[in-house]
């Protein structure tokens, strides 16, 4: 079961562009968020329109850095920041 609530929760939202790799190295591949399933990963659907559930650490998207200009950033590390955010 994917739960697109989650996503929200953690400062993502559904059909976001994202990047992910299949393994630790190697090129990055396009896909779009879907939502968060139940083992904690992240499912993405690939240019192909192919689900994957992947690990929060091998998908990335797009943020403001620290000047403002967007890089792409782990979901981990963005799902974090969003958690710290909401104590204040």
């Amino acid at each position: 079961m994917i739960d697109t609530a989650t996503l929200q929760k953690l400062g993502l939202r559904s059909g976001e562009p994202v990047r992910f790799r299949k393994g630790d190295s190697g090129r990055w591949f396009a896909g779009k968020m879907s939502g968060v399933a139940l083992d904690g990963s992240i499912t993405v659907f690939d240019a192909n329109g192919n689900a994957r559930s992947l690990k929060p650490e091998r998908v990335e998207v797009r943020r403001p850095g620290g000047r403002g200009r967007l890089t792409w950033q782990t979901v981990s590390d963005v799902a974090i920041t969003w958690e710290q955010l909401q104590l204040w």
